[in-house]
Protein backbone atom coordinates (compact mmCIF):
# COMPACT_ATOMS: atom_id res chain seq x y z
CA UNK A 1 0.00 0.00 0.00
CA UNK A 2 1.32 3.59 -0.99
CA UNK A 3 2.66 6.19 1.57
CA UNK A 4 -0.71 8.44 0.14
CA UNK A 5 -3.24 5.47 0.74
CA UNK A 6 -2.30 4.94 4.39
CA UNK A 7 -2.99 8.47 5.03
CA UNK A 8 -5.68 9.46 6.86
CA UNK A 9 -8.27 11.55 5.33
CA UNK A 10 -8.28 15.43 7.25
CA UNK A 11 -11.59 15.96 8.96
CA UNK A 12 -12.96 19.72 7.86
CA UNK A 13 -13.40 22.26 9.75
CA UNK A 14 -14.24 25.67 9.22
CA UNK A 15 -11.63 27.01 11.88
CA UNK A 16 -9.21 25.02 12.93
CA UNK A 17 -9.19 25.28 16.65
CA UNK A 18 -10.13 22.59 19.48
CA UNK A 19 -13.64 22.83 21.02
CA UNK A 20 -13.91 22.93 24.80
CA UNK A 21 -15.32 18.99 24.22
CA UNK A 22 -11.97 18.17 22.76
CA UNK A 23 -9.80 19.83 25.10
CA UNK A 24 -11.28 18.37 28.30
CA UNK A 25 -11.18 14.81 26.16
CA UNK A 26 -7.79 15.29 26.02
CA UNK A 27 -8.01 15.10 22.28
CA UNK A 28 -5.25 18.67 22.11
CA UNK A 29 -2.43 16.44 23.94
CA UNK A 30 0.85 15.04 22.27
CA UNK A 31 0.51 12.04 20.88
CA UNK A 32 3.34 10.71 23.25
CA UNK A 33 0.97 11.19 26.02
CA UNK A 34 -1.69 9.62 24.55
CA UNK A 35 0.39 5.95 23.62
CA UNK A 36 1.62 6.46 27.83
CA UNK A 37 -1.61 5.69 28.29
CA UNK A 38 -2.02 2.87 26.52
CA UNK A 39 0.59 1.42 27.66
CA UNK A 40 -0.48 2.09 31.21
CA UNK A 41 -4.24 0.62 30.72
CA UNK A 42 -2.44 -2.30 28.78
CA UNK A 43 -0.47 -2.97 31.82
CA UNK A 44 -3.11 -1.63 34.42
CA UNK A 45 -0.32 0.51 35.87
CA UNK A 46 -2.01 2.65 38.93
CA UNK A 47 0.31 5.12 40.59
CA UNK A 48 0.10 8.25 42.30
CA UNK A 49 1.94 11.22 41.26
CA UNK A 50 2.58 14.64 42.46
CA UNK A 51 3.52 16.84 39.67
CA UNK A 52 4.58 20.48 40.02
CA UNK A 53 5.13 23.06 37.56
CA UNK A 54 7.93 25.32 37.79
CA UNK A 55 10.29 27.33 35.02
CA UNK A 56 14.11 27.46 34.87
CA UNK A 57 14.32 30.69 33.25
CA UNK A 58 12.07 33.64 32.56
CA UNK A 59 11.64 35.76 29.29
CA UNK A 60 11.80 39.12 31.30
CA UNK A 61 13.75 39.95 33.89
CA UNK A 62 13.50 38.21 36.95
CA UNK A 63 9.78 37.30 37.68
CA UNK A 64 6.29 36.58 35.90
CA UNK A 65 3.04 36.91 36.66
CA UNK A 66 0.74 33.82 37.42
CA UNK A 67 -2.11 33.51 34.61
CA UNK A 68 -4.69 30.87 33.11
CA UNK A 69 -5.35 29.10 36.59
CA UNK A 70 -9.09 30.08 36.26
CA UNK A 71 -9.33 27.71 32.68
CA UNK A 72 -6.77 25.28 34.66
CA UNK A 73 -9.32 24.67 36.92
CA UNK A 74 -12.26 24.74 34.72
CA UNK A 75 -10.12 21.96 32.64
CA UNK A 76 -9.96 19.45 35.30
CA UNK A 77 -12.84 19.95 37.59
CA UNK A 78 -14.68 16.92 37.95
CA UNK A 79 -11.15 14.58 37.49
CA UNK A 80 -10.16 12.92 41.04
CA UNK A 81 -6.82 14.85 41.32
CA UNK A 82 -6.29 17.73 43.67
CA UNK A 83 -4.81 20.85 42.30
CA UNK A 84 -2.80 23.31 44.36
CA UNK A 85 -1.74 26.53 42.42
CA UNK A 86 -0.62 30.38 42.62
CA UNK A 87 -3.73 32.83 43.11
CA UNK A 88 -3.93 34.27 39.36
CA UNK A 89 -1.83 37.55 39.35
CA UNK A 90 0.70 36.07 41.62
CA UNK A 91 4.22 36.87 40.76
CA UNK A 92 6.64 34.46 40.59
CA UNK A 93 10.82 33.62 40.17
CA UNK A 94 12.35 30.94 38.35
CA UNK A 95 12.71 27.43 40.27
CA UNK A 96 9.71 28.35 42.52
CA UNK A 97 7.04 25.94 42.69
CA UNK A 98 3.69 27.62 40.80
CA UNK A 99 1.35 24.69 40.62
CA UNK A 100 0.79 21.04 42.29
CA UNK A 101 -1.15 18.29 41.04
CA UNK A 102 -1.70 15.14 43.05
CA UNK A 103 -3.56 12.47 40.94
CA UNK A 104 -3.25 9.18 39.42
CA UNK A 105 -1.14 9.30 36.38
CA UNK A 106 -2.90 7.39 34.22
CA UNK A 107 -5.75 9.34 34.83
CA UNK A 108 -3.98 12.58 33.90
CA UNK A 109 -1.07 11.62 31.04
CA UNK A 110 -3.38 13.20 28.48
CA UNK A 111 -4.16 17.16 30.09
CA UNK A 112 -0.34 17.84 30.33
CA UNK A 113 -0.44 19.09 26.78
CA UNK A 114 -3.51 21.53 27.58
CA UNK A 115 -2.70 22.56 30.93
CA UNK A 116 1.19 23.70 29.96
CA UNK A 117 -0.33 25.26 27.11
CA UNK A 118 -2.79 27.31 29.44
CA UNK A 119 -0.71 28.72 31.65
CA UNK A 120 2.66 29.30 29.39
CA UNK A 121 0.87 31.68 26.83
CA UNK A 122 -1.66 33.72 29.41
CA UNK A 123 1.44 34.06 31.80
CA UNK A 124 3.72 35.44 29.52
CA UNK A 125 0.73 37.87 28.23
CA UNK A 126 0.28 39.04 31.51
CA UNK A 127 3.77 39.52 32.41
CA UNK A 128 4.48 41.45 29.66
CA UNK A 129 1.40 43.52 29.47
CA UNK A 130 2.86 44.39 33.63
CA UNK A 131 5.75 45.59 32.30
CA UNK A 132 4.38 48.27 29.93
CA UNK A 133 1.95 49.28 32.69
CA UNK A 134 5.34 50.01 35.25
CA UNK A 135 6.94 51.50 32.17
CA UNK A 136 4.47 53.67 31.94
CA UNK A 137 4.60 55.11 35.35
CA UNK A 138 1.11 55.35 35.99
CA UNK A 139 -0.18 56.30 32.90
CA UNK A 140 -3.46 53.76 31.07
CA UNK A 141 -1.99 51.34 28.95
CA UNK A 142 -4.66 49.42 26.72
CA UNK A 143 -4.27 46.23 24.73
CA UNK A 144 -5.26 46.96 21.03
CA UNK A 145 -3.13 43.53 19.78
CA UNK A 146 -5.72 40.76 19.62
CA UNK A 147 -5.85 41.32 15.85
CA UNK A 148 -1.58 39.74 15.64
CA UNK A 149 -3.04 36.40 16.90
CA UNK A 150 -5.74 33.74 15.68
CA UNK A 151 -9.28 35.11 16.38
CA UNK A 152 -10.22 31.92 18.49
CA UNK A 153 -7.89 32.89 21.28
CA UNK A 154 -8.78 36.66 21.50
CA UNK A 155 -10.59 36.72 24.53
CA UNK A 156 -7.72 34.97 26.23
CA UNK A 157 -5.14 37.29 25.16
CA UNK A 158 -7.30 40.45 26.09
CA UNK A 159 -8.42 38.81 29.33
CA UNK A 160 -4.03 37.98 30.27
CA UNK A 161 -3.49 41.72 29.64
CA UNK A 162 -6.20 43.17 31.39
CA UNK A 163 -5.30 40.88 34.53
CA UNK A 164 -1.21 42.18 33.93
CA UNK A 165 -2.82 45.97 34.58
CA UNK A 166 -4.33 47.15 31.36
CA UNK A 167 -7.17 49.75 32.02
CA UNK A 168 -9.03 48.55 28.67
CA UNK A 169 -9.12 45.87 26.02
CA UNK A 170 -10.21 46.54 22.55
CA UNK A 171 -11.70 43.32 21.35
CA UNK A 172 -15.58 42.96 22.05
CA UNK A 173 -16.18 39.60 23.11
CA UNK A 174 -13.11 39.93 25.70
CA UNK A 175 -14.54 43.33 27.33
CA UNK A 176 -18.09 41.53 27.07
CA UNK A 177 -16.59 38.66 29.23
CA UNK A 178 -14.71 40.65 31.48
CA UNK A 179 -17.90 42.81 32.22
CA UNK A 180 -15.72 45.76 31.04
CA UNK A 181 -16.45 48.53 28.05
CA UNK A 182 -14.22 47.91 24.76
CA UNK A 183 -12.22 50.87 24.16
CA UNK A 184 -11.11 52.44 20.59
CA UNK A 185 -11.50 55.15 18.54
CA UNK A 186 -11.83 54.91 15.03
CA UNK A 187 -9.47 53.60 12.02
CA UNK A 188 -7.87 55.00 9.59
CA UNK A 189 -10.28 52.94 7.33
CA UNK A 190 -13.01 55.30 8.27
CA UNK A 191 -11.38 58.48 7.55
CA UNK A 192 -10.25 56.90 3.97
CA UNK A 193 -13.49 56.38 3.07
CA UNK A 194 -14.76 59.79 4.55
CA UNK A 195 -12.55 61.63 2.88
CA UNK A 196 -10.56 63.44 5.64
CA UNK A 197 -9.84 63.23 9.56
CA UNK A 198 -12.24 66.03 10.36
CA UNK A 199 -15.42 64.33 8.53
CA UNK A 200 -14.56 60.74 10.71
CA UNK A 201 -14.20 62.85 13.89
CA UNK A 202 -17.82 65.17 13.33
CA UNK A 203 -19.03 61.61 12.30
CA UNK A 204 -18.25 60.05 15.38
CA UNK A 205 -19.40 62.87 17.30
CA UNK A 206 -22.90 62.56 15.88
CA UNK A 207 -23.57 59.13 15.67
CA UNK A 208 -21.84 57.23 18.34
CA UNK A 209 -22.97 56.87 22.04
CA UNK A 210 -22.16 60.57 24.21
CA UNK A 211 -20.45 57.94 26.99
CA UNK A 212 -17.83 56.98 24.70
CA UNK A 213 -15.15 60.04 24.92
CA UNK A 214 -14.12 61.50 21.77
CA UNK A 215 -10.37 60.92 20.76
CA UNK A 216 -10.29 62.35 17.14
CA UNK A 217 -7.10 60.33 15.29
CA UNK A 218 -4.73 62.62 13.58
CA UNK A 219 -1.99 61.29 11.60
CA UNK A 220 -4.24 59.99 8.17
CA UNK A 221 -3.63 62.39 5.47
CA UNK A 222 -1.79 65.56 7.07
CA UNK A 223 0.57 67.08 9.57
CA UNK A 224 -0.34 65.74 13.02
CA UNK A 225 0.18 69.30 14.63
CA UNK A 226 -2.47 70.84 11.99
CA UNK A 227 -5.00 67.55 12.22
CA UNK A 228 -4.83 67.70 16.07
CA UNK A 229 -5.65 72.25 15.79
CA UNK A 230 -8.53 71.56 13.55
CA UNK A 231 -10.02 68.47 15.44
CA UNK A 232 -9.94 69.98 18.69
CA UNK A 233 -12.10 73.42 16.92
CA UNK A 234 -14.47 70.98 15.73
CA UNK A 235 -15.41 69.42 19.17
CA UNK A 236 -14.23 72.48 20.94
CA UNK A 237 -14.64 71.55 24.73
CA UNK A 238 -16.40 67.90 24.04
CA UNK A 239 -12.52 66.67 22.56
CA UNK A 240 -10.89 64.33 24.97
CA UNK A 241 -7.64 63.56 23.47
CA UNK A 242 -6.05 63.19 20.23
CA UNK A 243 -4.33 59.77 19.10
CA UNK A 244 -1.03 58.89 17.68
CA UNK A 245 -0.79 56.26 15.13
CA UNK A 246 1.94 57.57 12.95
CA UNK A 247 3.70 54.70 10.66
CA UNK A 248 7.43 54.20 10.88
CA UNK A 249 8.08 55.42 7.68
CA UNK A 250 6.74 58.95 8.45
CA UNK A 251 7.27 59.13 12.51
CA UNK A 252 10.54 61.00 13.07
CA UNK A 253 10.85 61.73 16.49
CA UNK A 254 7.76 60.80 18.01
CA UNK A 255 8.63 62.82 21.39
CA UNK A 256 9.09 65.38 19.61
CA UNK A 257 5.86 65.60 17.75
CA UNK A 258 4.21 64.73 20.62
CA UNK A 259 5.67 67.81 22.44
CA UNK A 260 5.31 70.11 19.35
CA UNK A 261 0.96 69.10 19.92
CA UNK A 262 1.25 69.73 23.27
CA UNK A 263 2.72 73.13 23.14
CA UNK A 264 0.24 73.95 20.53
CA UNK A 265 -2.83 72.52 21.81
CA UNK A 266 -1.96 74.50 25.39
CA UNK A 267 -1.23 77.68 23.52
CA UNK A 268 -4.32 77.56 22.07
CA UNK A 269 -6.62 77.15 24.90
CA UNK A 270 -6.97 73.07 25.13
CA UNK A 271 -4.89 72.21 28.12
CA UNK A 272 -7.58 69.66 29.28
CA UNK A 273 -6.72 67.86 25.64
CA UNK A 274 -4.66 64.75 26.62
CA UNK A 275 -2.13 63.32 23.93
CA UNK A 276 -2.38 59.30 23.60
CA UNK A 277 0.26 57.25 21.34
CA UNK A 278 -0.15 54.02 19.99
CA UNK A 279 1.87 51.92 17.26
CA UNK A 280 4.85 49.28 17.86
CA UNK A 281 5.18 50.19 21.35
CA UNK A 282 6.78 47.98 23.90
CA UNK A 283 8.16 48.78 27.56
CA UNK A 284 11.44 50.04 26.09
CA UNK A 285 9.97 52.90 23.44
CA UNK A 286 7.16 53.66 26.58
CA UNK A 287 9.29 55.73 29.34
CA UNK A 288 10.95 57.76 26.50
CA UNK A 289 7.41 59.25 25.98
CA UNK A 290 6.16 59.23 29.11
CA UNK A 291 7.73 63.17 29.28
CA UNK A 292 4.41 64.16 27.02
CA UNK A 293 2.15 61.44 26.59
CA UNK A 294 -0.90 60.52 28.25
CA UNK A 295 -1.84 56.90 27.78
CA UNK A 296 -0.63 54.13 25.83
CA UNK A 297 -2.32 51.72 23.20
CA UNK A 298 0.16 48.54 22.65
CA UNK A 299 -0.62 46.18 20.61
CA UNK A 300 1.98 43.16 19.55
CA UNK A 301 4.24 43.72 22.33
CA UNK A 302 1.68 42.23 24.49
CA UNK A 303 -0.50 39.64 22.51
CA UNK A 304 2.38 38.52 20.86
CA UNK A 305 4.49 38.27 24.46
CA UNK A 306 6.82 35.76 24.50
CA UNK A 307 5.38 32.30 26.61
CA UNK A 308 7.10 31.68 29.82
CA UNK A 309 8.26 27.68 29.30
CA UNK A 310 6.57 26.43 32.09
CA UNK A 311 7.85 22.72 32.61
CA UNK A 312 5.46 20.19 34.59
CA UNK A 313 7.16 17.26 36.12
CA UNK A 314 6.86 14.36 38.57
CA UNK A 315 8.02 15.21 42.06
CA UNK A 316 6.90 12.38 43.96
CA UNK A 317 5.61 8.90 43.10
CA UNK A 318 3.50 6.80 46.02
CA UNK A 319 4.17 9.10 48.73
CA UNK A 320 8.57 8.92 47.59
CA UNK A 321 10.60 12.39 46.45
CA UNK A 322 11.35 10.79 42.93
CA UNK A 323 12.33 13.25 39.77
CA UNK A 324 14.35 13.17 36.76
CA UNK A 325 17.66 14.21 36.95
CA UNK A 326 18.31 18.41 36.88
CA UNK A 327 14.91 18.83 39.20
CA UNK A 328 14.34 18.79 42.99
CA UNK A 329 12.42 15.97 44.10
CA UNK A 330 9.50 16.45 46.33
CA UNK A 331 5.79 18.49 46.64
CA UNK A 332 7.15 21.90 47.72
CA UNK A 333 5.10 25.40 48.96
CA UNK A 334 6.20 28.87 48.28
CA UNK A 335 6.64 30.97 51.49
CA UNK A 336 6.41 34.66 51.51
CA UNK A 337 7.54 36.95 54.65
CA UNK A 338 4.53 39.58 55.01
CA UNK A 339 7.77 41.66 57.03
CA UNK A 340 10.68 41.87 54.28
CA UNK A 341 9.47 39.85 51.69
CA UNK A 342 11.98 37.22 51.88
CA UNK A 343 10.76 34.20 49.48
CA UNK A 344 11.65 30.66 50.41
CA UNK A 345 10.67 27.11 48.93
CA UNK A 346 10.29 24.53 51.79
CA UNK A 347 8.80 20.17 51.31
CA UNK A 348 5.19 20.68 51.55
CA UNK A 349 5.02 19.34 54.52
CA UNK A 350 7.64 20.77 56.26
CA UNK A 351 5.62 24.35 57.42
CA UNK A 352 7.59 27.25 57.71
CA UNK A 353 6.72 28.95 60.63
CA UNK A 354 8.52 32.26 60.64
CA UNK A 355 10.69 34.50 57.94
CA UNK A 356 14.54 33.42 58.17
CA UNK A 357 15.53 36.07 57.39
CA UNK A 358 13.53 38.89 59.77
CA UNK A 359 11.41 36.18 61.83
CA UNK A 360 8.78 37.80 60.49
CA UNK A 361 5.04 35.98 59.34
CA UNK A 362 5.43 34.39 56.53
CA UNK A 363 2.25 32.75 53.90
CA UNK A 364 2.14 29.84 51.76
CA UNK A 365 1.49 31.07 48.02
CA UNK A 366 0.52 27.92 46.59
CA UNK A 367 -3.38 27.81 47.28
CA UNK A 368 -6.36 24.62 47.11
CA UNK A 369 -8.41 24.58 44.36
CA UNK A 370 -9.43 21.29 44.08
CA UNK A 371 -9.83 18.72 45.94
CA UNK A 372 -10.52 14.74 44.47
CA UNK A 373 -11.82 17.06 41.59
CA UNK A 374 -14.19 19.21 43.16
CA UNK A 375 -13.86 23.16 43.77
CA UNK A 376 -12.41 24.42 47.17
CA UNK A 377 -11.89 27.83 46.06
CA UNK A 378 -13.88 30.32 44.42
CA UNK A 379 -12.31 31.88 40.98
CA UNK A 380 -11.28 35.29 41.31
CA UNK A 381 -12.94 38.03 38.92
CA UNK A 382 -10.61 39.62 36.47
CA UNK A 383 -11.26 42.99 38.26
CA UNK A 384 -10.06 41.47 41.39
CA UNK A 385 -6.74 40.28 39.91
CA UNK A 386 -5.76 42.77 37.93
CA UNK A 387 -6.11 45.14 41.40
CA UNK A 388 -4.24 42.97 43.36
CA UNK A 389 -1.39 42.82 40.19
CA UNK A 390 -1.46 46.68 40.32
CA UNK A 391 -0.67 46.53 44.41
CA UNK A 392 2.26 44.50 43.84
CA UNK A 393 4.07 46.37 40.44
CA UNK A 394 6.54 48.54 41.62
CA UNK A 395 8.89 51.14 39.54
CA UNK A 396 11.67 48.60 39.48
CA UNK A 397 11.88 46.47 35.67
Amino acid sequence: MSATAQQKQPAEREFFIATPEEIRAGRVTDVYFERTKQILDARAIDKQVVLEARVKKLPYGDWGLFCGAAELVHLLEGQPLDLWALPEGTRFAAHEPTLLIGCNYRQFAVYETALLGLLCQASGIATKAARCVIAAEGRPVWSFGVRRLHPAIAPMIDRSAFIGGCQGVSCVLAAELLGEEAVGTVPHALILILGDSASATLAFDEIIDKRVKRVALVDTFGDEKFETLENAELLSGNIYAVRLDTPSSRRGDMLEIAREIRWELDIHGYQQVKIFISGGLDEELIPTLNPVADGYGVGTAISNARVIDFALDIVEIEGDPTAKRGKESGAKQLYLCEKCGQRSVRLFNDELKSCPTCSGPVQPQLVQFLAQGRRVRELESAQEVRRRVLAQLTPER
